[in-house]
């Protein structure tokens, strides 16, 4: 089903108001499913989003279309949930796409890529532009049908126990780190290191890694990496506007009635946009609590933001030449970012900067 098309002809009220009883009528048996995530349950924004999603499913369907919510490590492990939904293990998961990339690069234009787009023109790309269409083709080959469901907003830069001021400093530091991100902060001399969110406490008190980042205050109050390690740099420039991912095995979609395809659809949305609005509420709150906990923000110094720029342009000219799946969607994602940008650096950019620098 054509996205546009179908939100252009019944509208999202539409879809939530007079989806339901056609839906039920049409398909009879009551229909269960389980959903494994890819968070612990302690990120109550994260795994929280799935359980929006199940929620708003029941609703629609007037309780026929059930979902049960499973965290990481109760049917499978956090980074396994691609392959669960691919061999039908489960019927599908929410992740973020990135945490995917060693099986192919292309999965990380699904979440974030350095230097990448922002939250908004994450959405613009995906909804209205070619974004879905042709992550759609590409999930084709996982037996996964995709939907976005989440996004964090531009993300802090992590958590250090010592100051990090100069290229130098990242030489030989083992640094947690999700996704693509890492890609680039190798050349500098960066030991990337992949855990998931309910193991970064604990490597990091034990010095196992020398610095961290998860996704931002609200979420990083909850995991107390303050109390370990004290410097709190900004921004993600690896992590402009990451989305989260609802992936849904092919052949369990496919058997479904276009009525409740479409309340996937619309419960995805519904909790895209939670999601959203969630971090974008309480994130001040938690970053005054971090710093009154005795966090010190520091901003990324400019020239290990241009060095990483300059290597991210030539990872991706690399990855144009060598992997076919990455090219074709990544020339549409460049071309889209600098028409964004383009945009962006006028009203949106003139407004926060004023806004951003009055005392209110």
């Amino acid at each position: 089903m054509d996205r546009r098309k179908f939100i252009a002809g019944t509208g999202m009220a539409g879809i939530l108001a007079a989806g339901v009883a056609p839906a039920v009528h049409a398909q009879g048996a009551t229909i269960r499913w389980r959903l494994a995530s890819s968070f612990p349950k302690s990120i109550d924004t994260l795994f929280g989003g799935s359980e929006v999603f199940a929620a708003k499913l029941k609703e629609l369907s007037g309780g026929k279309f059930t979902i049960s919510t499973h965290a990481a490590g109760e049917l499978m492990p956090a980074f396994g949930v691609l392959d669960g939904v691919q061999q039908g293990t489960v019927e599908c998961a929410h992740t973020a796409p990135y945490y995917f990339f060693g099986k192919d690069e292309a999965f990380a234009l699904d979440c974030a890529i350095p230097f990448g787009l922002n939250g908004r023109q994450t959405n613009a790309w995906m909804f209205d532009g070619n974004g879905l269409k042709l992550m759609r083709e590409f999930y084709a080959a996982y037996n996964v049908v995709n939907f976005p469901l989440g996004n964090t907003g531009a993300q802090m830069g992590g958590w250090y126990r010592k100051e990090i001021n100069t290229l130098a400093d990242l030489k030989g530091l083992k640094f947690r780190i999700g996704g693509f991100g890492g890609k680039i902060l190798e050349p500098l001399g960066v030991v990337p290191q992949n855990l998931p969110a309910g193991e970064i406490y604990q490597a990091l008190e034990k010095g196992t890694i020398d610095a961290a980042e998860w996704i931002g205050p609200y979420d990083d109050l909850k995991l107390g990496l303050y109390k370990v390690a004290k410097h709190y740099y900004y921004p993600a420039f690896w992590e402009g506007g990451p989305q989260l991912s609802l992936y849904v095995n092919s052949k369990a979609y496919n058997a479904l009635s276009p009525e409740y395809k479409a309340m996937i659809e619309a419960a995805a949305t519904y909790a895209h946009v939670e999601i959203a609005a969630k971090y974008d509420a309480r994130n001040p709150k938690a970053l005054k609590e971090l710093v009154a906990g005795g966090a010190k923000l520091h901003r990324l110094p400019k020239p290990i933001m241009d060095q990483a720029f300059k290597v991210s342009q030539d990872v991706y000219a690399d990855l144009s030449a060598k992997n076919p799946r990455w090219k074709k969607i990544f020339a549409d994602y460049e071309a889209f970012r600098r028409d964004q940008n383009l945009w962006f650096r006028f009203a949106e950019k003139g407004f926060d900067d004023f806004m951003q620098a009055q005392k209110l």
